[in-house]
């Protein structure tokens, strides 16, 4: 309960007197006989009974004029000397006159032997039970030296600049004051004109506080951080993350831009021999290729039932292209038919002339420059084994080129034959090949070593049952076949000059049922004509109903076809040697072709 006492904290019976017990006490000096502050020798002399007893040097508790003790103020500590072990003394402040003030009556009467008030404990009893105090101790509980002007934790406190005293002297307080203060509910006032005593050097110790270091080594505790180095420490941290960020994105924007460009970091990249000038020897496919590309055409043809793609050659600087009758057929008398150049550029064509008997046509190109003719070459220079290459547009596949050899010269063969008359039959006496013919490559040209035209590309053997080059085959198989170039030169010929071809004939009709060796003239022409023409080159050489041909300029003939093909291999006007039989005589005769229009 209240009893009118100040209820700030007080100061203990077991407190020591201050270290100037020497100077004498006055009721004028404040705090000059204040208690619970020990000596230099850490000792406090007892009295009888067990109190505190006065010495001669000792000063007493101040009374106020009503028998009641006021407690000295706190005295500031001492600036830490070179000596932490021994605290250096308090000056003094000087008198000042005392105003009045009221107090407060006691409810006791005055103690004369300056006993604790109501008799506390004394050193002999058993300690009081504790709880752990706030940061800041009470005051009045001594620090030992190695600890005084810190925090208690062995932390300097921070100076704090002291207010000057009265009569113009400076009044020196404790230059480290505890970084935390509880403010007092009542505060106990202090008497005009004494000066605050030093703070004791317990007053800022924290016996509950974190561990630190040990008393006897004073200084910044162990593991604490002081305040401002660690926002410095945290700048720097955080700059050097900063930079760390910098440096890690310009690195990886690095390693991303290389990624990027070279295709990652793990690709392999092979040795490879540089660019070279890019020549060929002449005599080579890709020589071969090379200087006869320019002038071979893709040519695509619109009907008005049907369509096709087929490949043809440049004749002249005029304009004409030679190709086969079979690819400009789907055209009519009305369709379209457009001409593809290797480099690209295409233009309309028209048909000139077409025969239907060698498979020949030509079409004509105009409003064209800087055309590449072909050179053409001799087939009856052409020997079995002779390198040749094939160029044209295998299914649409435009500038295709394959090689092969001259497999077999002289082949006859026939293709055609759709219609069922006969009029759209060929009779080719072929130059094979097994450079790869497919269809598409129709009319283009079958060149030799020095890329001069030796052959039209006409058909192919595929492995079912059907010659023609086009109408469903499965593809090439070996067996191609090309129309000698001078049985096309000499029908190209007419074709441009006259817009029809000429045919050989030997004035007969052949019997096409017989089945035995060779070629059986017929007994009987339509209409009931005689089988040899009157007047014509066979009536002319002695030929007759019956005979069997054998033989045409020395070369076997097996078949009625083979014959055609024989005859046709030669111009009109041709005198050709032939052996035949007749009535089991071999006869030898010669006789001059005649001519007959081709269709």
């Amino acid at each position: 309960m209240d009893d009118g006492k100040p209820s700030g904290p007080r100061t203990k019976w077991w407190s020591r007197p201050s270290t100037d017990r020497d100077r004498p006490a006055g009721p004028e000096e404040d705090g000059a006989a204040a208690t619970g502050v020990a000596d230099a020798s850490g000792t406090a002399p007892a009295g009888p009974g067990g109190t505190a007893g006065t010495t001669a040097g000792e000063r007493l508790p101040h009374t106020t004029p009503d028998g009641d003790y006021t407690p000295a103020p706190p005295a500031a500590a001492p600036p830490p000397a070179a000596d932490r072990g021994t605290p250096a003394p308090a000056e003094p402040a000087p008198p000042a006159a005392e105003p009045h003030v009221h107090r407060t009556q006691p409810l006791h009467a005055p103690d004369e032997y300056s006993t604790p008030p109501y008799g506390g404990p004394g050193p002999w009893a058993p300690a009081p039970p504790v709880q752990r105090p706030v940061a800041t101790p009470a005051h009045g509980t001594p620090v030992p030296p190695p600890y005084a002007g810190t925090d208690g934790h062995g932390t300097a406190a921070p100076p704090v600049a002291a207010a000057p005293a009265q009569g113009g002297q400076e009044h020196h307080t404790d230059p480290w004051p505890p970084p935390h203060t509880v403010p007092q509910q009542h505060p106990v006032p202090q008497p005009p004109g004494q000066t605050p005593q030093q703070t004791s050097q317990w007053m800022r110790y924290d016996p509950w506080g974190a561990p630190r270091q040990p008393l006897s080594h004073p200084g910044p505790g162990q593991g604490v951080d002081d305040v401002r180095p660690r926002k410095a420490r945290r700048g720097t941290v955080l700059v050097g993350a900063a930079l760390l960020a910098l440096l890690a994105g310009g690195i990886g924007g690095g390693v991303g831009a290389y990624v990027e460009r070279n295709g990652g970091l793990t690709t392999v990249e092979l040795p490879q021999s540089g660019r070279d000038a890019g020549g060929r020897a002449p005599d080579s496919v890709a020589g071969i290729a090379a200087r006869a590309l320019p002038g071979v055409v893709t040519l695509h043809v619109n009907g008005s039932a049907e369509s096709g793609t087929g490949t043809g050659f440049v004749l002249d600087d005029r304009g004409h292209i030679l190709t086969n009758n079979h690819v400009v057929a789907p055209a009519g008398s009305n369709g379209d038919i457009t001409v593809t150049f290797s480099g690209g550029e295409s233009a309309a064509a028209e048909i000139v002339g077409k025969d239907s008997g060698y498979d020949l046509a030509v079409v004509k190109v105009t409003g064209v420059s800087g055309l590449t003719p072909l050179p053409l070459g001799n087939s009856d220079n052409v020997r079995v084994g002779d390198p040749v290459v094939a160029i044209g547009a295998p299914f649409d596949l435009s500038n295709t080129v394959t090689s092969g050899i001259i497999s077999a010269k002289e082949r006859p063969i026939t293709a055609g034959g759709e219609k069922g008359d006969g009029t759209d039959v060929s009779y080719v006496d072929a130059l094979q090949t097994d450079a790869p013919i497919n269809p598409g490559n129709s009319g283009g040209p079958l060149v030799d070593a020095e890329a001069r035209v030796i052959g039209i590309n006409s058909a192919i053997r595929a492995a079912d049952s059907g010659s023609g080059l086009d109408g469903g085959q499965s593809g090439s198989i070996g067996l191609g076949f090309a129309i000698p170039i001078n049985q096309g030169k000499r029908v190209a010929e007419e074709l441009i000059s006259t817009g029809k071809a000429t045919h050989p004939v030997i004035g007969v009709t052949l019997d096409m049922e017989f089945t035995g060796d060779g070629a059986k003239v017929g007994g009987k022409a339509a209409g009931g004509a005689s089988a040899v023409t009157e007047g014509g080159p066979a009536d002319e050489a002695g030929i007759r109903s019956g005979d069997i041909i054998t033989e045409v300029e020395g070369q076997r003939v097996h078949s009625g076809e083979e014959l055609i093909v024989k005859i046709r291999a030669h111009r009109p006007g041709d005198r050709l040697g032939l052996v035949l039989t007749r009535g089991g005589k071999e006869l030898s005769m010669t006789l001059t072709l005649g001519s007959a229009s081709g269709t």
